[in-house]
């Protein structure tokens, strides 16, 4: 890993709510709102954007873990803003706080755990996995 990450550091994406994002299983909408599902997907991109200037070459950031709760339904059309907040670089770990906001409340929290690996490392152990 390159040096330079600092805990507090921060990253933010900017998403606007549309029909896919709506909580919905096997193509059948439950609400037209911004789903679980599709915020912690934001939440682990945003989390990413920390990552992403300090891996070197050879090495990938691999999901380790997501908690997230979801706090306040979103409609279409909304902006939704997803901030990443370094919380705590622990070996290989990197572990980031997130808070989601639309235009008039925060909408979900939770962190986000990614370990800076090897390429080689990650694809040795995907190639173990296969039956």
């Amino acid at each position: 890993m390159k040096p330079g990450m600092e805990v507090g550091q921060q990253a933010t994406i900017q998403v606007k709510v549309t029909p896919d994002m709506f909580a919905q299983f096997e193509g059948n909408i439950v609400h037209p709102a911004y789903s679980t599902v599709s915020m912690v997907y934001h939440m682990e991109w945003a989390a990413r954007q920390i990552i992403l200037p300090f891996l070197e070459e050879h090495e990938e950031g691999i999901g380790g873990g997501v908690s997230a709760k979801h706090l306040n339904p979103t409609p279409a059309d909304s902006e939704i803003s997803v901030i990443a907040t370094l919380r705590e670089v622990k070996g290989k770990a990197v572990i980031c706080d997130l808070e989601v906001r639309n235009e008039k409340e925060k909408v979900g929290e939770g962190e986000v755990t990614q370990y800076i690996l090897p390429k080689q490392m990650i694809q040795e152990k995907i190639e173990s996995m296969k039956v």
